[in-house]
């Protein structure tokens, strides 16, 4: 029986070449039950108006995406993030997104351990406001190829450890199997993030072999090596109830004819058994 769409969402940027217009309308007419919204869609046509097209298309919107970027080797750098990061804490607000998505940062010739602590501090001086805005926090660890420079979180086990000094409802983790696909302790970790109740976000997409670009050659499901199902099966015997988001950066799938790149992706999510 093919996978309900309603427990769908698409990223926006998965199909880069739209408008955030064309996204909604052609997510809506799909069936597809939600869309994750990237703040370069709401840049031209400002907060207010996508908040008015978001809630008169009645999709849910997960996530936000992306905040963080916290550490930085100045003080006021580091300040200039929180501030940004309060600033998009309001706009998922605006348009009834449920978390925002962070992707915590690095600085090249930073220690690990210290950029690790600037996220802390980061996140902590942002759960006020999260809280009063009902806006969630979902740390997403990245590969660790990308390590030197967009995020010094590369394992569930590093996203955890920070929502353990935390210690708030508001903060958890985005699973996103291309990132973490490779850990050994991945079944381990999703388990305690369910028993945790720090599971708030789960994108699918898959890791190509002989990947051409580090970026932007991202595959979709059934591309390449990931075991997709059984992930997916970890996090639901967790506990996950959310949607199952498609995000998808993709040169070559960008260059396609979008309406049709669409009807792909919905026929590859309806062959997963998720």
């Amino acid at each position: 029986m093919p996978t309900d769409l309603k427990y769908l969402a698409v990223h926006t940027m998965t199909n880069k070449p739209w408008t955030l217009r064309q996204c909604v309308d052609a997510y809506s007419q799909a069936g597809i039950g939600g869309v994750s919204v990237w703040r370069n869609v709401i840049e031209p046509i400002g907060v207010d108006e996508a908040a008015r097209m978001l809630k008169d298309s009645g999709m849910k919107v997960p996530a936000l995406v992306r905040g963080g970027f916290f550490p930085a080797a100045t003080s006021s750098d580091r300040q200039k993030a929180i501030d940004e990061n309060r600033q998009i804490i309001d706009e998922a607000a605006a348009i009834g997104a449920e978390m925002v998505v962070l992707v915590v940062g690095a600085v090249p010739g930073m220690s690990l351990a210290e950029a690790r602590k600037y996220v802390a501090d980061g996140i902590g001086a942002l759960l006020p406001q999260a809280v009063d805005r009902n806006i969630k926090l979902a740390i997403e660890p990245l590969h660790p190829m990308y390590a030197g420079d967009k995020s010094c979180i590369n394992r569930m086990r590093e996203a955890r450890e920070v929502c353990e000094q935390l210690r708030s409802r508001m903060v958890g983790i985005a699973v996103d199997v291309y990132h973490v696909w490779w850990d050994p302790d991945l079944q381990a970790e999703i388990e305690l993030a369910g028993k945790q109740h720090t599971l708030f976000g789960l994108h699918i997409c898959d890791w190509r072999l002989n990947t051409r670009d580090l970026l932007t050659d991202r595959g979709l499901m059934g591309d390449g090596c990931i075991d997709i199902n059984k992930i997916c099966g970890w996090a639901r015997a967790a506990g996950f109830k959310g949607l199952d988001e498609v995000e998808v950066f993709s040169d070559n799938y960008w260059a396609m004819d979008q309406d049709e790149y669409l009807k792909l992706i919905v026929e590859r999510y309806q062959g997963l058994n998720v």
